[in-house]
C-alpha cells in the first residue's frame, strides 16, 4: 500500500505516502488514494485534524511522470484535452480537497517537495520543515505550465516576484529559509520533525473544531473577498460557531478559569 491513512484515539487522521524507493512520485493511484483519504476525513466527525507526511527521505518527488499523460504527448493519437481532464481529476482535486477541508491539516515535510509534491504540502495548513528539507519545482526543465495549484498557492505565500523565480527560474528552498519566505511554518531539527508535527496536529485536534474550520475558510476566501463580503461571511460564520457545543465549552471555562474540554461539536 502506496498511501496508508489511518485514526488515531488522538482524533487525528494521518497520510503517510510510502513509496520511498521512488522519493514518494505519486502514481494515479497514490493520487486518487489521497483525494479518497482526505474526503474520508472531511466526513468522519471523529477526525477533527488532518497530517500529511511521508516515509524515507523525500516527502513527495512530484508526479511519477511515466503514470502521466503527459509522458504520450509525443505518441500519434495523443489528444490534449486529455491532460487537462487529467489534471482536474487528479492533482487540481487533492489540492483543491485539502484546501477546502473544514478542519486543520499539517504537512511534516521530511524531505524533498518537488512541484506538485510541494503543493501537496503547502496546500495545508500548517508545514514544518527540518533543516535538510528543500521545496523544488522543475516545471521549466520539462517544458511543462505550472500545475497543482501552484499558481494560486504560491504567490500568495512568498509574494508574486519569488513565485515567478520558483516557476519561471526552478528556484527552490531549503530549511528556515522556507520558513522566512512563508513556504512553512517551523523548522526544526531532523529528529524531531516527526514529534513535533504529531504535537500540533493532535493541538488542533483537541480544539473547537467547527469555529476553527469556519476561520479557515474566512482566511483562505481573503485574497478573494472585499472586505464587505469578507465582514458578512464572518457574521454568518458567528452565528454558525454560536450553535456550537464547543462555543458553550469555551465560555464555561473561561468563567470558571479552566482549560476547556473541546469536542468538536
Amino acid at each position: 500500500m502506496t498511501v496508508r491513512y489511518d485514526v488515531g484515539a488522538d482524533h487525528v487522521g494521518r497520510i503517510t505516502l510510502d513509496r520511498p524507493e521512488a522519493k514518494n512520485a505519486l502514481t494515479v493511484e497514490m493520487r486518487d488514494a489521497i483525494v479518497d483519504a482526505v474526503r474520508s476525513a472531511r466526513a468522519d466527525d471523529n477526525v477533527r485534524a488532518l497530517l500529511v507526511t511521508g516515509t524515507g527521505d523525500a516527502f513527495c518527488s512530484g508526479m511519477d511522470l511515466s503514470a502521466s499523460t503527459l509522458a504520450k504527448a509525443s505518441e500519434p493519437g495523443f489528444s490534449n484535452r486529455s491532460t487537462a481532464e487529467a489534471l482536474r481529476v487528479g492533482v487540481q482535486s487533492f489540492i483543491r480537497e485539502l484546501w477546502e477541508l473544514d478542519k486543520p491539516t499539517v504537512a511534516a515535510v521530511n524531505g524533498a517537495a518537488v512541484g506538485p509534491g510541494a503543493h501537496l504540502a503547502l496546500a495545508c495548513d500548517f508545514v514544518l520543515v527540518h533543516e535538510s528539507t528543500r521545496f523544488l519545482w522543475s516545471f521549466p526543465k520539462i517544458g511543462l505550465v505550472v500545475d497543482a495549484g501552484g499558481a494560486y498557492l504560491l504567490p500568495r505565500l512568498v509574494g508574486l516576484p519569488r513565485a515567478k523565480a520558483m516557476v519561471m527560474l526552478g528556484e527552490g528552498a531549503k530549511g528556515a529559509e522556507a520558513v522566512d519566505i512563508g513556504l512553512a511554518y517551523r523548522c526544526v531539527g531532523v529528529d524531531e520533525l516527526a514529534a513535533e508535527a504529531e504535537a500540533l496536529a493532535v493541538r488542533l485536534a483537541s480544539g473547537p473544531t467547527r469555529s476553527i474550520g469556519l476561520s479557515k475558510r474566512l482566511l483562505n476566501a481573503s485574497y478573494e473577498t472585499d472586505l464587505a463580503h469578507s465582514l458578512d461571511l464572518e457574521g454568518s460564520f458567528q452565528a454558525l460557531a454560536a450553535t456550537s457545543s464547543d462555543l458553550a465549552e469555551g465560555m464555561a471555562a473561561y468563567k470558571e478559569r479552566r482549560d476547556p474540554d473541546f469536542t468538536g461539536g
